[in-house]
């Protein structure tokens, strides 16, 4: 009787201990404290600094892989994940979503609005056939303390004349689209690039890393609305697509 509430004292002591340890690695990760790359103390730290065993220390550090949270390297270590997105091809998606799926918070920042007469180069973006107004935006989307995705997007004010009167300090101007103007076609260019100066600084990443470029066109009543460039480091995100067979 005596070893059986010995046991269960010790078991929620390892409960407890347990969920510290998760909260308290998973608080410093989430809050950027922690940066991707950054090395979890080891097994026998973690056991020294809680004072438990090396069991429950091993349990918590396998649920924050199991989780994405860390990556555990034989004989290295466990150290902080890079968050890893999952977007779906053919969805137009809400980058607040994307983030706030890998437990992180989110955060938008507007870099740059300005106003102008469409360029050639602007119309070809936007396929436009005439010359008319359009408004330039380029913002920056975060999960935690790193950026996530930097957006470089063209709305055609012809189409969506409201725009014109919006600053997007507050809400980024893909979700302000899709409340407002009903689209009917959506077109997506995917490809890789590498960084350049300005890119690489943005995000924070070295010049010429690797990244994901996704394009999107969209189309209200055959009337271009607008085109958009979101550019991810390539080690962060990830495109998924699922297909049915065609019926031929």
């Amino acid at each position: 009787m005596s070893l059986v509430e010995t046991d269960d004292v010790e078991g929620g002591e390892s409960i407890s201990l347990h969920r510290r340890i998760l909260s308290d690695i998973r608080e410093k990760i989430l809050s950027g404290a922690w940066a991707p790359g950054h090395r979890i103390p080891f097994e026998h730290e973690l056991t020294a600094e809680y004072k438990c065993s090396r069991m429950t220390v091993n349990k918590a550090l396998s649920q924050l892989a199991k989780a994405g949270l860390i990556e555990r390297r034989r004989r290295s270590g466990s150290f902080v994940r890079q968050p890893q997105s999952q977007a779906a091809v053919l969805e137009l998606h809400d980058i607040r979503i994307e983030v706030e799926a890998l437990g992180l918070p989110y955060r938008y920042e507007r870099l740059e609005r300005l106003k102008r007469r469409s360029s050639a180069e602007d119309r070809s973006l936007l396929g436009l056939a005439v010359p008319g107004p359009v408004l330039w935006l380029e913002s920056l989307h975060f999960a935690g303390e790193r950026p996530f995705a930097l957006e470089q997007r063209l709305i055609n004010l012809s189409a969506v004349a409201e725009a014109a009167g919006e600053e997007f300090l507050e809400i980024a101007p893909g979700p302000w689209l899709i409340g407002r103007v009903p689209w009917s076609e959506a077109e997506h260019r995917i490809r890789a690039m590498a960084a350049d100066d300005t890119i690489a600084d943005a995000l924070d990443i070295d010049p010429g890393a690797p990244c994901l470029v996704v394009e999107r066109r969209t189309w209200s009543a055959e009337h271009p609305v607008t085109h958009v460039r979101f550019i991810y480091p390539a080690e962060s995100h990830t495109l998924v697509a699922r297909f049915t067979p065609s019926q031929g």
